[in-house]
């Protein structure tokens, strides 16, 4: 498969070149799946990228999602962000948990065939000199209402990912049929 090019103009004389290539991607089946899980990640790019949709059978109009590296389900994370409804704005903050907080699902009683997206950066993830950072721009329109968020997170370990785990916040629901998730690498030039 060749790599998607995208060239990104960072002033008016350099251009900073990147690719995306995908790595994998799941799409879940009927009877709804607990968790989404990448494995074997190979640590050859310099970032990786996932692109999802997703709803859960929560019963409510909306879920959030929990990133989890490496099967470490320890008070090794740290995330915070903001969330806007198109009437309020909130602000929120973390640490010491189990998981990365990276939005939004939606759930079971959300208008029929509403997913959530998101989009989840996963900096320097094979590096293995520092702290794993996330950040994370996710969202639902529930037929006119709904929100946004934007967070960011970090795993507080230096090792390199080579699984990554999703699933939803609540615990006690799935993902339902048809959520989707595709990982991306990426290469810096």
């Amino acid at each position: 498969m060749t790599p998607l090019s995208l060239g990104i103009f960072a002033s008016a004389n350099t251009t900073v070149n990147t690719s995306f290539e995908s790595i994998a991607t799941v799409t879940v089946g009927s009877g709804g799946a607990a968790n989404v899980e990448f494995t074997s990640i190979p640590a050859t790019f310099t970032h990786l990228q996932i692109r999802g949709i997703s709803r859960s059978t929560r019963s409510a109009t909306g879920d959030y999602i929990a990133l989890q590296f490496n099967s470490d389900t320890g008070s090794n994370y740290a995330y915070h962000g903001f969330q806007g409804t198109g009437s309020s704005a909130t602000a929120f903050g973390f640490a010491t948990q189990t998981f990365v907080d990276i939005e939004r699902a939606a759930g079971a009683n959300a208008t029929a065939s509403v997913f959530g997206a998101s989009i989840i950066d996963i900096l320097d993830y094979a590096n293995t000199n520092k702290y794993k950072t996330v950040r994370c721009l996710g969202g639902i329109d529930n037929n006119g209402s709904g929100d946004i968020l934007f967070n960011s997170g970090l795993w507080q370990n230096t090792n390199a990912v080579t699984t990554i785990t999703l699933k939803t916040q609540a615990g006690s629901s799935n993902f339902a049929q048809y959520s989707h998730f595709a990982l991306y690498g990426i290469r810096s030039a």
